[in-house]
């Protein structure tokens, strides 16, 4: 199967959003896009006419999505599918061949972030392909930096491109994906790593000054020798480092509030209980406010 970007596409605003995100991802790449809709097929338990109604509202829903990504991205080729499974079966399937595969998800009325529903996170938690949550109503121009006038554009510079490190577990299939996007975007890579200090800080027993600078440095010194053979194979990118006490889905959380696009990763676990995502992974999904790249490691 040839790569592409792909999308899972239901006809609501926050799958439209995730559309219009691929379709530029898309055209980031060089790839074609493709469309997916999956809908709960059960022939034996509905009705024939109500069938024969979802199988016509899901051929309009593709249709109208495709003359509408068509029109805005001519150059684009764009393909579709409607597939006779449940949503997280049709998606998981639908990854294996993508480089990324795009899902929507609802932003939360009168708050900064996600409202990330059962479908997405099931998909972000068992696919070997990396994910990118798009909230309701983000637009192109929210990835790119005002204008002079303050004015959004989409013609000038994109925003950062945020990366959440691990330099203890730095996963070469998570860092690299950020690099290739800050490339792709002409972008700046922030680098965002967050630390804890010891137990004993905790318990407010007199501590060296010192020896809190010495551990901030060596936070430091890790997060850029982590980053060295990337810096070397993407000269052109530029490189932020941002180390910083505390939470760390917390800094990626704020970093996230003039980024393009966020980047995180999550462990593959082959757990009795099933696919899991992380505590950072967790936080981000449902509170960032910029595009959120789940890129799955070992």
């Amino acid at each position: 199967m040839s790569r592409t970007v792909t999308v899972g596409l239901d006809g609501s605003p926050e799958s439209l959003a995730a559309a219009d995100w691929a379709a530029r991802e898309a055209e980031l790449r060089g790839l074609p896009l493709h469309l997916v809709h999956a809908w709960d097929w059960q022939p034996y338990a509905e009705p024939v006419s109500d069938d024969a109604k979802h199988r016509h509202w899901a051929q309009r829903v593709l249709r109208e999505a495709l003359e509408r990504l068509r029109h805005a991205h001519p150059g684009l080729a764009v393909t579709s599918d409607q597939v006779p499974q449940i949503p997280t079966t049709a998606l998981l399937t639908a990854s294996e061949n993508a480089d990324v595969l795009a899902i929507g998800s609802r932003g939360v009325s009168g708050l900064v972030g996600f409202l990330v529903g059962s479908v997405s996170l099931a998909v972000v938690a068992q696919t070997d392909r990396p994910v990118v949550l798009v909230r309701s109503g983000a637009r192109a121009e929210d990835e790119h930096r005002p204008d002079a006038d303050g004015r959004p554009s989409t013609s000038t510079p994109h925003r950062d491109v945020v990366l959440g490190l691990d330099h203890e577990h730095p996963d070469a299939a998570v860092i690299e994906f950020a690099f290739e996007a800050a490339a792709a975007r002409a972008a700046t890579l922030r680098v965002v790593h967050g630390w804890s200090l010891p137990p004993y800080f905790a318990y407010g027993l007199a501590v060296d000054a010192s020896l809190d600078e010495e551990l901030d440095r060596q936070e430091k010194n890790a997060v850029t020798e982590a980053l060295a053979p990337w810096r070397a194979k993407f000269p052109g990118v530029e490189v932020v480092e941002q180390t910083a006490v505390g939470s760390a889905g917390e800094h990626l959380v704020d970093a996230a509030q003039d980024a393009s696009l966020l980047v995180v990763g999550r462990r593959v676990r082959r757990a009795p209980l099933g696919a899991r995502i992380g505590p950072v992974t967790h936080a981000v999904l449902h509170h960032a406010k910029a595009p959120v790249a789940v890129v799955p490691h070992e």
